[in-house]
């Protein structure tokens, strides 16, 4: 008969649960720390996993037990970073959205301060999303790179699940996209391609497509996927906003002053 009294898998399994529930009271700054060693760790799993595919024979044991122990590591932070999320009224909602899972609404939760953003504009620019916005030589960067690398991956999701029927982002990135290409094919970028065409060298199929005055495929779908993170982005800012300071925000300066788009509103919630 096992001796239960020196089993140590009790301990473990009551310590796993207390740092799970531990998970709610992070502060931005260790969510920031974790959002960032979830996607390094995830990363050198995949590495490990592609070689041991490109291996002939069977890998060995230490190899395989790397690729085990990041994929746990990986999982235990995402089920931190859920947990951190799920305690926020506007992480809940971002969760909802389709191909928004708990490690991007973490990241979104600790980088933006809310507070500090009156209009979604001011989440635009720190996220580098601003085209107005420039970096200059020896100046300091005007973005969060990290938000803003948060931002392209969000951007990379809405594409990949853009034939989901759930996927709301990923379907408004398909249509902008189609506007942009009905665009691009009737010249109205053609000045734009111009001033691009000097930065790719003359053998590229980029530099072709900008020879002819139009844009390269790669930038037209680029194009799209930031319209579609803007758009989420300016949802997220405006259901946050009003859950934190309870009025409604106010508009963007492209449809309050300027006139330059018309208000989309956020998608309703999920019926299940």
């Amino acid at each position: 008969m096992t001796d239960m009294t020196n089993d140590p898998r009790p301990h473990i399994e009551r310590l796993t649960r207390d740092l799970r529930d531990a998970s709610t009271t992070l502060s931005d700054d260790e969510a920031r720390f974790l959002v960032d060693a979830y996607y390094i760790i995830q990363e050198d799993r995949k590495r490990t996993g592609n070689q041991k595919l490109a291996m002939k024979n069977e890998p060995h044991a230490l190899l395989a037990w790397f690729f085990e122990q990041n994929e746990l590591l990986e999982n235990q932070i995402k089920g931190a970073l859920d947990r951190y999320s799920s305690a926020k009224p506007a992480g809940v909602w971002m969760k909802s959205i389709y191909g928004i899972g708990p490690v991007i609404a973490a990241g979104l939760l600790a980088h933006i301060d809310i507070k500090k953003a009156e209009t979604v504009g001011h989440i635009w620019r720190f996220a580098g999303l601003d085209p107005t916005v420039t970096w200059g030589k020896g100046q300091k960067r005007p973005w969060n790179a990290d938000l803003k690398t948060l931002c392209w991956k969000i951007g990379q999701s809405f594409m990949k699940f853009s034939n989901r029927d759930e996927c709301y982002y990923g379907h408004k990135y398909r249509e902008q996209k189609a506007k942009y290409i009905e665009r691009n094919e009737s010249g109205l970028y053609r000045e734009r391609a111009a001033e691009l065409a000097p930065k790719f060298g003359h053998t590229t199929d980029a530099r072709r497509h900008l020879s002819g005055g139009k844009l390269p495929p790669a930038h037209i779908d680029a194009m799209a996927r930031r319209w579609a993170v803007k758009l989420f982005l300016a949802h997220m800012h405006e259901v946050w906003y009003e859950l934190e300071l309870g009025r409604k925000p106010p508009l963007p300066y492209p449809i309050a002053i300027l006139g330059h788009a018309h208000y989309i509103p956020p998608p309703p919630p999920p019926t299940n």
